[in-house]
């Protein structure tokens, strides 16, 4: 009995929060071909990427392909049968290329499954844990400059405004390196980072670029980060914590000064209003005194 091969047949379809251009570059690396040859499968023509395989085989590919973001379908592949009349009258051969080809590259992992960390760059990703935890580090390393540039200050102005200017400039620019990272961690723009200038959404951006998740995958720039280690953890939730102790040092001290400001208007409303100085007094008239008693005695 013969074996049953299968294909990969491929329609062009992507999977669920892929962008096609995404899908283009990542089929390119993975059948080592160039992406505009790749594009042309996007057609919505059903094309059989590579037949003759085992049902194993078919798993491997069509497991390659999801990792790539596309879609594709595992069918059995009925075998070849020539007739006489093929033999006597062959196709002819074309030689120039075909884009419905199958590739002829092996299926292989081209990208690693974990991107390199790189702190100082605007490439790359990381995720809401990491990014707290930088983060955090970034505040610490500000307040020691901040410091030393008061301590250089009170023995030479000039001195101490000079490293304060080169202070804050580099924790401006290490603070886009890693919100850049965080944002392409969520498949977004780092141009996103603009949206922090602009009032009231300025305040309410940078509780989302820690809110929402990356993705799980390889995205436009790049492969997911490692898996985060214990101290990125720990560090994480201790900016989480601080955070938490501000906000409750916040809202404790305004709800003090509100309290004092109703005091101050309570008393200053009392203070306007006319004295009352009408004590309970005894108004009664004094009692009539006793009339003298007269001794009528008989004269």
């Amino acid at each position: 009995m013969a074996e049953t091969h299968f294909k990969i047949v491929f329609a062009g379809q992507l999977r669920n929060g892929v962008e096609i251009e995404t899908a283009k570059l990542n089929l390119a690396q993975l059948f080592k071909s160039d992406a505009s040859v790749v594009g042309k499968l996007f057609n919505g023509t059903p094309v059989a990427l590579k037949r003759g395989l085992s049902h194993e085989q078919a798993l491997h590919y069509l497991d390659a392909l999801h990792e790539a973001g596309v879609e594709a379908a595992i069918e059995v592949d009925p075998p070849v049968v020539l007739s006489l009349d093929e033999i006597h009258h062959p196709a002819s051969y074309r030689t120039e290329s075909s884009p419905y080809a199958p590739p002829n590259a092996a299926v292989a992992p081209t990208t690693p499954e974990f991107a390199e960390l790189k702190v100082f760059t605007v490439q790359g990703r990381i995720g809401r844990l990491r990014y707290l935890a930088w983060s955090l580090v970034l505040m610490v390393a500000a307040s020691i400059f901040a410091g030393t540039c008061a301590a250089l200050m009170t023995s030479s102005l000039i001195a101490g405004g000079l490293f304060a200017t080169i202070a804050v400039v580099g924790f401006f620019i290490v603070s886009v390196q890693i919100g850049a990272q965080r944002l392409h961690d969520a498949g977004w723009s780092a141009w996103l980072l603009l949206l922090n200038l602009v009032p009231v959404v300025g305040s309410l951006f940078p509780i989302l670029m820690v809110v929402v998740p990356g993705n799980t995958g390889p995205n436009q720039y790049g492969s997911p980060q490692p898996p985060n280690s214990r101290a990125v953890k720990v560090l994480a939730c201790m900016w989480l914590l601080i955070v938490a102790l501000g906000m409750v040092g916040y809202f404790g001290g305004g709800l003090g000064v509100f309290e004092d400001e109703v005091q101050t208007t309570a008393n200053e409303y009392e203070n306007t209003l006319p004295f009352d100085n009408d004590n309970d007094s005894d108004t009664s008239q004094p009692a009539d005194s006793a009339s003298p008693s007269v001794d009528y005695k008989d004269e």
